[in-house]
């Protein structure tokens, strides 16, 4: 069995892995380039320019760079076509539009609100997520290392691609009318089978208290006996009101695809 001091080693290593990921993100060009921002750049570049811009035909040029920029700097927020028309001065139509084909060209996704009615899911706001999170440090406009915003893009980007393994599922977000919140929901048909909380810091016992209440609320909801906070080093398991959380660090998390 491997020893204490060489599970920690291993830990520290996976650490810096992840740490590597979150900044850099995972195309196999930046991984191995002692440039990695120069290669993100022109990767950038390429997407907007041949597979948006060329592709679809695109004469506002600097429009459907600044819409991709505002993006990539917002990761992991709502928000709504209508409200990011008003803030660029971009028409709602050709931000309707531009967010397609950046959605097609692989650059960002967008994840819908959950709901009942399909009606109340198009009026929803959405969240945004980049296709790498090295793109969006890259080429998104940061003034502090936003980590967890990063991990919650990590999670979102991490269960599209096991959704490219199973392709019945869904993925959404979760709000009631209180508030309440659930980063991700995924549903496997007509059922909701795993809840998702994304929270780099619960030592803020009213972080930690918004976070429960949301996936407890859900989790009556759709009744579900377990649900999952990601965290950055966090791991344990407690009990309430007989729903069982887990509290999981997201390397873990992701190595168990």
């Amino acid at each position: 069995a491997a020893t204490e001091i060489e599970i920690l080693a291993k830990r520290v290593e996976i650490k810096r892995a992840l740490d590597e990921y979150m900044e850099f993100g995972v195309f196999p060009e930046v991984v191995i380039s002692t440039d990695k921002k120069r290669i993100l750049l022109a990767y950038f570049d390429t997407i907007i320019t041949k597979d948006t811009i060329e592709r679809f035909n695109i004469r506002e040029r600097e429009k459907i760079k600044t819409l991709s920029k505002f993006y990539l700097t917002n990761i992991a927020s709502p928000l709504s076509f209508q409200k990011v028309s008003s803030f660029l001065n971009i028409p709602h139509a050709t931000v309707d539009r531009f967010s397609d084909y950046l959605q097609t060209a692989c650059l960002v996704f967008f994840i819908t609100k959950f709901s009942f009615s399909l009606k109340e899911q198009e009026k929803a706001q959405r969240k945004v997520y980049s296709i790498d999170s090295g793109l969006s440090n890259a080429i998104g406009f940061r003034f502090t290392k936003n980590s967890g915003k990063l991990m919650e893009n990590i999670v979102a980007t991490e269960l599209k691609i096991r959704q490219s393994f199973e392709p019945g599922t869904e993925i959404y977000y979760w709000k009631d009318q209180s508030g309440r919140e659930v980063d991700f929901l995924v549903k496997d048909g007509l059922k909701v089978t795993e809840l998702i909380q994304v929270c780099q810091d619960l030592s803020d016992m009213g972080t930690k208290e918004r976070e429960v209440k949301g996936l407890v609320r859900a989790m009556e909801e759709f009744n579900l006996k377990s649900g999952l906070i990601i965290t950055e080093d966090f791991e344990d398991e407690e009990k309430i009101e007989n729903k069982e959380i887990i509290y999981m660090p997201l390397w873990k998390w992701l190595l168990l695809r």
